[in-house]
């Protein structure tokens, strides 16, 4: 089917980083751009300090058009050369802030990257055990970044008692894909799947368990692989029913039924999500 013929489809947006530089000048029209594509919940995830009261306000100000965009509060591993310790006692100051607002879900985006040279790897890890210790605190699911570090996180969350969450850009083994399953956590799935090489990726995909599947973007990052061939400079959520319909294909399961099942996978993932959806007659309604 294509995304033509799926008009009467919701989407959901695990992972977009609307307030990266590349679409600020822009934002509006990227945000209408994803809700004219059924885009209808996103997740925006922080990713350092400074930017904690900007997506509280993003998710404020565009739930018009969006009304399912919510936000978590974190530092991503790729910014914790430039963080403070003290950091985290303001991102507690602003977990306790935002109790009160229904579009404040969890905790991220946060993890370990293996990936990237340069990084110090005590300090990356002090700085998720701290997270994760306020996710365990305020029983709040999280957004994990995994890039090359899957045992390493597994090993980190598994004497916690973190209420599960999603592993974003997942592309780990089966046997870590389960033991992320089995911790309550969703697997993140996205524009990287529509790369004919990427067979590993493609393999989860076809064989997890489909309650344990959610669909993403990473906008601006990882871009479809039709992408740069027509021109465009980096990825949006608009896209995601275009890499959502390649999922499925992937999977080999019908679009109407793939949709269904990663809103129900991405609201269980995140309850206070679910709330805010619950709340609007023009979403879903997850049984």
């Amino acid at each position: 089917m294509s995304v033509a013929a799926s008009h009467h489809l919701s989407w959901v947006d695990t992972h977009c980083h609307l307030d990266a530089a590349e679409f600020a000048s822009d934002l509006h029209r990227v945000v209408a751009d994803a809700a004219k594509n059924q885009v209808k919940a996103i997740l925006l995830p922080a990713v350092k300090a400074e930017d904690f009261q900007l997506v509280k306000a993003l998710a404020a100000q565009y739930s018009d058009l969006l009304p399912g965009l919510v936000y978590s509060l974190g530092i991503h591993p790729l910014y914790i050369n430039q963080a403070k310790e003290s950091d985290i006692a303001f991102l507690r100051e602003h977990i306790e802030a935002s109790l009160s607002d229904a579009r404040f879900v969890g905790i991220g985006e946060i993890g370990l990257d293996y990936f990237v040279e340069g990084l110090d790897l005590q300090r990356q890890e002090w700085f998720f055990q701290e997270q994760l210790k306020l996710a365990e605190y305020y029983q709040l699911p999280v957004v994990l970044h995994v890039r090359r570090s899957q045992d390493a996180i597994l090993k980190a969350l598994r004497p916690r008692k973190v209420p599960g969450g999603i592993a974003h850009a997942f592309n780990g083994s089966f046997q870590q894909a389960e033991q992320f399953i089995g911790l309550g956590f969703k697997l993140g799935f996205g524009g990287a799947a529509t790369y004919e090489r990427a067979l590993q990726i493609r393999r989860l995909l076809k064989e997890l368990p489909l309650e344990s599947i959610v669909t993403e973007t990473d906008a601006p990052d990882i871009p479809p692989a039709w992408l740069k061939q027509e021109g465009l400079t980096f990825n949006e959520p608009a896209f995601l029913p275009r890499i959502a319909n390649a999922l499925a294909d992937i999977r080999g399961i019908g679009v109407d039924a793939f949709a269904t099942a990663v809103w129900r996978n991405a609201m269980q993932a995140f309850p206070r999500w679910a709330t805010v959806c619950a709340t609007n007659p023009h979403l879903p309604v997850v049984s």
